[in-house]
């Protein structure tokens, strides 16, 4: 009887094609916005995620505050022995910043400089295309060499392999003894809210402190890992012992990139539920239509539905029959819905040259949801023609 119910549902919207796709309109509407605004959130969320994974969600930052005379700073020696002293901090790395001119035979300008020292690479993930990062004897030493990252090698040398020339930094000559892959070079969040630029490079802490007049050798910013990707037990040990060495922790500012992951995870969900939201009622709208022709479908059907009754029928059968047309007529509409969904996500993978696709589990919610609304608004429609008498229906003109 299902089945039956099922191919009967079909053929009337086989038949009545135009009436069909108007009914279906709301529901192809509601379903194409959930599918596709929830589809590019999930591929957009996924791809900052990336992003976010790629930069580490171990690093660290520490920022060190100067409340003027008598402020206790730390020392680059007190912060090259952390790792020693606290159990779950695997690196630590000193770092400091400022802006000079650059200049080779090639061109001169202004460049974002970083001091630090060897573990800043490791903490920040960056793989080196050419030579080597900063090493310890560097900075003991304060030895005058420097690491480019990418772009300002091939702008300042023509080439990315520039391994062993001089770039003058404020007049004074640093020999490059590194370049950073520059599809690996990944800068801390706290980098770039920093104003780190295309043109960067690094420098021995040392060296960095004769080079910029606000630099000291006591540090006011360090990087740190966590021991097994452990940031909050890291993060935790690094609050409680600044705490005992200044008493307050407004003298510090201590933050994970975890907290961006975590952040942008909760923003995403609102996102996606907002969405969600908005396509529902879309869908809720479409599911009036659908009750709306069904109501005038029970009307014209009204002397069929007097005939079967009177051969026998069960009010149940009725029912059941005009539940199911209703559940098809959504179903239908959701199928066309997510085709729609599908082309044009297709077109924007084409047009934007990135690589969203269609979200399963809300596929899926779409079906079950479509569903529901088919049945919810097609229950008074099936209990008014199961009620119909047979007498009063086989004298309906």
């Amino acid at each position: 009887m299902i089945l039956q119910s099922i191919k009967m549902a079909l053929k009337s919207i086989k038949t009545n094609k135009l009436r069909s796709f108007l009914t279906m309109l709301g529901i192809i509407i509601g379903v194409f916005a959930l599918v596709v605004l929830v589809s590019l959130v999930s591929g957009a969320t996924s791809s900052i995620t990336d992003s976010i994974s790629g930069i580490g969600n171990d690093l660290i930052s520490v920022n060190l505050f100067d409340w003027g005379e008598g402020t206790y700073r730390m020392s680059l020696k007190e912060v090259s022995a952390l790792p020693e002293e606290l159990e779950h901090v695997a690196l630590v790395a000193p770092a400091a910043q400022g802006t000079v001119e650059a200049k080779t035979r090639m061109k001169g300008a202004g460049i974002q400089i970083y001091g630090t020292t060897a573990a800043y690479a490791e903490i920040q993930g960056y793989k080196m295309k050419y030579g080597r990062f900063l090493m310890n004897p560097d900075c003991e030493n304060h030895t005058n060499v420097v690491v480019l990252n990418h772009e300002t090698a091939i702008q300042f040398f023509g080439r990315d392999n520039c391994v062993g020339e001089y770039l003058k930094l404020d007049g004074r000559d640093y020999k490059v003894i590194g370049v950073i892959d520059s599809g690996k070079e990944q800068q801390s969040m706290m980098s770039m809210l920093l104003g780190g630029g295309m043109y960067t490079v690094y420098v021995p802490y040392t060296s960095l402190i004769r080079l910029v007049s606000n630099v000291k050798l006591s540090v006011d910013q360090f990087y740190a890992s966590a021991v097994d990707g452990d940031t909050k037990a890291a993060q935790s040990e690094l609050n409680d012992y600044l705490t005992e060495i200044y008493g307050d922790e407004d003298m510090f500012y201590i933050f994970s990139q975890s907290e961006i992951s975590d952040a942008m995870d909760k923003v995403t969900s609102t996102l996606s539920l907002l969405l969600g939201g908005i396509a529902g009622i879309s869908l809720l709208v479409g599911g009036i239509g659908i009750m709306n022709i069904m109501l005038v479908s029970v009307t014209e059907r009204t002397k069929e539905i007097g005939i079967r009754k009177a051969i026998g029928a069960q009010p149940s059968a009725i029912r059941l029959q005009f539940l199911i047309e209703a559940m098809t007529l959504s179903i239908v509409g959701c199928i066309i819905g997510i085709i729609f969904s599908w082309i044009v996500i297709e077109i924007i993978n084409i047009i934007g040259n990135v690589s969203f696709g269609l979200s399963i589990p809300v596929i899926i919610v779409s079906v079950l949801f479509s569903s529901g609304v088919g049945v919810l608004f097609g229950l008074y429609p099936a209990h008014k023609a199961s009620k119909m008498k047979p007498i009063d229906a086989l004298r309906f003109s």
